[in-house]
């Protein structure tokens, strides 16, 4: 009976020792957890969006309807044939023959007057056999070229209707910002009348690396046909030709560039009144500044054009800008680098008047420069050349000619060889005679390029060279 109560007792006794220690320890661990979970469940406070989300309101508020619908009608189909030559079959050159086919490619453009004038990229048209236009209420008319530039990748077509057409109308391209909403309208994929929408990601974008560009870059969905399309802020304005995108497949992939439209307008006003571009030369040479380069140089100037060198004659010589300078802003525009600066300037011509800010030896200072027109040109296989002065004439003994400034063609070694160097005279081309670079331009433009191009020059030494240069 004893043996039954002992093990009574120690059988009740460890009971109690197990539920103090559950009681005591596992219980209170258990508990803990759940606590911990209950702290880390999210809590959720009431916000006011419209009140402080801005960028939320901002979004809210833009309506894209108005931008689309002044736009859709005044953006074209242009189509381009062009006759390509295949590649030919052993039967072509048994029988001397060269297969060729027609070629159509397509792109859009946009209507800028009501008269028909309308705006496009110079690759959209260029080597065309024929042009025709299809507008947005699907009519299609024959389109002639007015004018192109190769260099902006800026053309202008003009289309006869008897009706008034719907036009864009330009905006300032020099005060778009960064971020700003924009819409792209073009025919992608011969997609007519496609419109997409993105920001302004960047501007003065340079994308052939000699800063001879300044393109808008936005994110607005651009693919293959929007090429010559309107790019276009909130308001409807035209503010740059879509133009570009860069793309390994070639297809869009998020990246898009246009012509601002200060420069596509400055472009077709030019070709409109002269027949081509009129460009105003500052007349310095130089580059961007950057960390590198400033620790180079020895300037603290991070940011801006620094000029290595002013051109002889040039109005920046004249108005006392030298070498060393560092160009901030020009007008109202800031100068960070090279292509802000070439992108202003493409906007102006010969004989305006622009205010340069500089700093010399880190002083700021101001002045005004009157734009020259371009006097130096680059002649094929030879290098650049210049108008000649008459003391240049007199110097060489001859009448008339230009001045070769810099040897650069592919002859280069050859006329060193014989003592050609800068400073010389060519005062004959294919056998006329030059008086200036617009002469010599003439001549290269109309030439045969089939036909080796002669050159008649003097040298220091008066002796007359002549050259068949291929």
């Amino acid at each position: 009976m004893k043996k039954l109560a002992t093990l009574v007792f120690v059988s009740v006794l460890g009971g109690a020792i197990t539920l103090g220690t559950y009681k005591t320890f596992l219980e209170k661990e258990e508990q803990t957890i759940v606590e911990t979970e209950q702290i880390s469940q999210p809590i959720f406070q009431p916000v006011n969006y419209k009140a402080s989300n801005t960028s939320l309101t901002a979004i809210e508020g833009i309506d894209f309807t108005t931008a689309a619908e002044k736009t859709l009608d005044a953006v074209v189909h242009v189509k381009n044939i062009t006759i390509t030559t295949t590649q030919p079959s052993m039967r072509d050159l048994m029988l001397g023959r060269v297969q060729q086919r027609k070629q159509l490619g397509t792109g859009s453009g946009v209507i800028i007057s009501p008269d028909g004038y309308i705006i496009t990229n110079n690759h959209v048209i260029d080597a065309s056999e024929k042009l025709s236009v299809t507008l947005n209420d699907n009519r299609t008319l024959e389109a002639t070229i007015i004018g192109t530039d190769p260099k902006t990748d800026i053309a202008l077509l003009k289309i006869e209707s008897d009706e008034t057409l719907p036009y864009a109308t330009f905006g300032d391209s020099d005060t778009a910002k960064i971020g700003e909403w924009v819409l792209a309208v073009g025919n992608p994929f011969n997609l007519t009348s496609t419109v997409t929408a993105g920001i302004i990601s960047a501007k003065s974008r340079d994308l052939s690396g000699d800063s001879h560009q300044s393109f808008i870059q936005t994110d607005a969905a651009v693919n293959p046909g929007n090429s010559g399309g309107a790019l276009v802020n909130t308001n409807g304005e035209l503010i740059g030709i879509n133009t570009a995108i860069t793309s390994q497949t070639g297809s869009y992939i998020g990246y898009s560039f246009a012509v601002p439209s200060n420069i596509a307008k400055k472009v077709i006003q030019d070709i409109m009144e002269f027949g081509n571009v009129q460009n105003g030369i500052l007349g310095v040479q130089g580059g961007s500044l950057n960390s590198y380069y400033a620790e180079k140089l020895s300037v603290n100037e991070t940011e801006g054009f620094y000029v290595d060198e002013v051109i002889e004659d040039s109005g920046a010589e004249k108005a006392d800008i030298k070498s060393g300078d560092i160009i901030k802003k020009i007008d109202n525009v800031e100068i960070k680098k090279l292509s802000d600066l070439r992108g202003y300037l493409d906007t102006k011509r010969p004989d305006d008047v622009i205010t340069v800010h500089y700093l010399r030896n880190g002083v700021q200072q101001q002045t005004e420069v009157t734009l020259l027109k371009s006097n130096t040109y680059i002649l094929p296989h030879v290098g650049v050349i210049k108008n000649a002065k008459p003391k240049d004439l007199r110097d060489y003994k001859v009448k008339n000619g230009v001045k070769i400034t810099q040897i650069t063609g592919g002859y280069a070694q050859h006329f060193s060889r014989e003592g050609i160097k800068s400073g010389d005279i060519i005062t004959t081309i294919n056998g006329v005679k030059v008086n200036s670079v617009e002469d010599v331009q003439n001549i290269i433009k109309s030439r045969d390029l089939n036909q080796p191009l002669s050159i008649e020059l003097v040298n220091s030494s008066g002796q007359t060279f002549r050259y068949g240069l291929r």
